[in-house]
């Protein structure tokens, strides 16, 4: 209900601000307020940080603003790239007051789906910048300026740069450098004993689960070289911890941690091995050492890309999976994408997470 409502009211302020400031003008050259406004999830939004870079970079003196899910935000607390946070979503009430503070902004960047350049308008945002090729097509055309996807294979992240703007760079190909995203304020919580591993099993999908075996043959590994082994989960996923670990001979954080507390226990993790869930992204701005498990999903897409080539981020997957064959990101067909985003009716058996070995998990953190 609260999501109608909202998406009521943001037509109508749209339309609203569509009589009262007629006329569209150009890119602002130095614009006071900018808000990058979406609803994506964790992993997402957190690889929205070369885009801030960018921004931060291009527009030294903007007050930068960027919604967030309201359980997302903490992570935003030490302003990373000077930009703040407003806990946004349209299930909330009074999702718009959320935005109050962006409100008349000179410039909006929608890195999603463009059904947010209605909201955009509704607060009297000036100018709307978007990825083109949006459907359906009339939401494009509330948009100011619209970019065009890459043409050739890039990470998604480096993708969303390109809103910044074709200067935005200037050849000095921003890169993450430890620090860089502040780590978040957290409550206090019993570290373990280091050094450690972090081991999350967790996902979004049950077809990017991993055989509970194969997580025990990595444990088994890795405390073989001398490491502990902390295994981490959402609040609704310990079961699959006691799955791969019925007599708990590691410690488990599983459902016990949020996410700031989260981030500090992958900061003091010597690595780090997640399937391709918002943990890997996470671990990319804490700079930990990753083998990131890439089933269904792609790892070129969603791999470390430009922003972050200096983090020990490896992927982990079966390149050309037969089935990986669709080709679509935010409602956009682009041609270069491979991945899979079928439902457990459509495929009830992740045959391409079944493929990742051990082994090879191994051999990604040179662990023999």
């Amino acid at each position: 209900m609260a999501r109608a409502t909202n998406r009521v009211r943001a037509m109508a302020g749209a339309m609203v601000n569509a009589v009262r400031k007629p006329g569209r003008g150009a890119r602002p050259l130095a614009p006071a307020k900018i808000l990058v406004l979406h609803e994506l999830l964790l992993g997402d939004t957190l690889m929205l940080a070369p885009l801030l870079a960018a921004l931060r970079y291009r527009y030294p003196h903007s007050e930068i603003f960027v919604a967030a899910n309201p359980a997302y935000a903490a992570l935003f607390s030490a302003r990373p790239y000077g930009a703040k946070a407003l806990p946004y979503s349209e299930r909330e009430r009074d999702a718009l007051a959320a935005l109050a503070p962006a409100a008349d902004c000179d410039l909006a960047i929608l890195p999603g789906e463009n059904r947010h350049a209605l909201v955009a308008r509704a607060i009297g945002a000036r100018w709307l910048v978007g990825f083109a090729a949006g459907k359906p097509a009339w939401r494009d055309r509330i948009v100011d300026e619209l970019v065009d996807l890459p043409t050739v294979p890039m990470a998604l992240a480096d993708m969303f740069t390109l809103l910044a703007g074709p200067d935005a760079d200037e050849g000095r190909h921003l890169r993450y450098a430890e620090g860089d995203w502040p780590a978040p304020a957290f409550s206090p919580f019993e570290m373990p004993d280091a050094p450690y591993a972090v081991l999350h099993v967790g996902a979004g999908s049950p077809l990017r689960l991993w055989g509970p075996e194969k997580w025990r043959a990595v444990a088994a590994a890795l405390v073989a070289k001398g490491l502990g082994v902390v295994w981490t989960s959402g609040k609704h996923e310990t079961g699959l911890v006691r799955a791969i670990d019925p007599d708990a001979s590691y410690h488990s954080r599983a459902g016990q941690l949020d996410l700031p507390q989260l981030w500090h226990l992958l900061a003091g993790a010597r690595l780090t091995v997640t399937l391709d869930t918002g943990i890997a992204h996470m671990a990319k701005l804490t700079s930990t050492p990753v083998a990131a498990l890439f089933g269904p999903g792609s790892a070129v897409l969603f791999g470390k890309g430009r922003f972050w080539i200096d983090n020990e981020f490896r992927e982990v997957t079966i390149p050309a999976f037969p089935c990986r064959d669709q080709r679509h990101v935010f409602k956009r067909d682009v041609p270069w994408i491979r991945r899979c985003n079928r439902t457990t009716v459509e495929c009830p058996r992740a045959r391409c997470m079944e493929a990742i070995s051990s082994e090879q998990v191994l051999a990604a953190l040179q662990v023999e």
